[in-house]
């Protein structure tokens, strides 16, 4: 059943964390944000966001809240099963559980990737396509699928996550989950910073090895041309996998590597697919948020 009211989206990340009130269109109609309490614990971290999203519940009816948070977890009970170190101690954290005694309403609960395709997907670069598979370059590497306009959670709950799909070129950088060879080691910020030390020895971010190859920097453009092509070819494979309408890159890296990746993607995508686009990601820092009170509204999207 689809409730048409405003909800309430949560975006918890491990250095920010904003609130959002989402009215049945899509708009995000007011916003409320405070620095993640990362380093004092998870019931700090819950404390906040149940803070910021009482701010805006009067505006919200009495629905469910949505969050999308960082970690991988069980979609069935809202519990996160692993996190980074980005939110130290968060792996084991009942967070709709949490949530739902902080707020006294029920609380809804996916990964941070996985809200923001459901809210591209309702309003966003995937608007009136049910099938997407999208993919998050940041620090990291993530991705989801949607399927029938519902997030594909899969049996772990860890369903689109493309960061460790072997890659080639990328042999000698090593993975956040500490093998090497892994597509996120290559196509992400941590693998544009590691693939330029390693070529000059210099260590710089990966919004820094942008700027370089955007000012000439010949290795920086090297290094941004392979990690675009590793993307954009690993794309095009998991679209004959996944069958996908579109496919959308979100993420604070995608504009760096998007013309390498589309080249590639153009190149690599079989015939069978060849009407399947890739597009960038439209909703930006809102996506989670939008995609977070979309799960509250509509529990078909669960």
């Amino acid at each position: 059943m689809t409730t048409r009211a405003s909800r309430v989206g949560l975006d918890i990340g491990g250095t920010k964390t904003v609130a959002g009130l989402v009215g049945p269109d899509g708009a995000v109609l007011a916003r409320r944000r405070m620095p993640t309490p990362a380093r004092s614990g998870p019931d700090a971290v819950l404390d906040a966001a149940a803070l910021l999203a009482a701010e805006l519940l009067d505006a919200a009816g009495t629905g469910p809240v949505g969050v999308g948070t960082a970690g991988t977890l069980d979609p069935a009970t809202g519990t996160i099963r692993y996190a980074t170190d980005s939110l130290p101690g968060w792996s084991g954290t009942r967070v709709a559980d949490a949530l739902t005694a902080r707020l006294a309403r029920p609380v809804r609960v996916a990964n941070d990737v996985d809200a923001a395709a459901l809210g591209e997907c309702w309003v966003g670069a995937g608007r009136g396509r049910r099938h997407l598979l999208l993919v998050a370059v940041g620090t990291g590497l993530g991705g989801a699928v949607i399927r029938d306009g519902r997030v594909e959670t899969g049996a772990r709950g860890t369903a689109g996550e493309v960061a460790h799909l072997p890659t080639p070129g990328a042999g000698r950088l090593r993975c956040g989950c500490g093998r090497y060879g892994h597509l996120e080691a290559i196509a992400s910020g941590s693998g544009l910073s590691a693939a330029y030390t390693l070529a000059t020895g210099v260590r710089v971010s990966g919004q820094a090895v942008a700027d370089r190859a955007a000012a000439g920097d010949p290795t920086a453009q090297q290094v941004l041309g392979r990690a675009g092509s590793a993307l954009g070819a690993a794309l095009a494979g998991l679209v004959a996998l996944l069958d996908p309408q579109a496919v959308l890159v979100a993420g604070g890296a995608a504009g760096a590597l998007l013309p390498a990746a589309t080249a590639a993607y153009a190149a690599e995508l079989p015939a069978g697919w060849a009407g399947v686009p890739l597009l960038p990601a439209a909703l930006g820092p809102d996506a989670v948020v939008v995609g977070a009170a979309r799960l509250a509204m509509d529990s078909s999207a669960e």
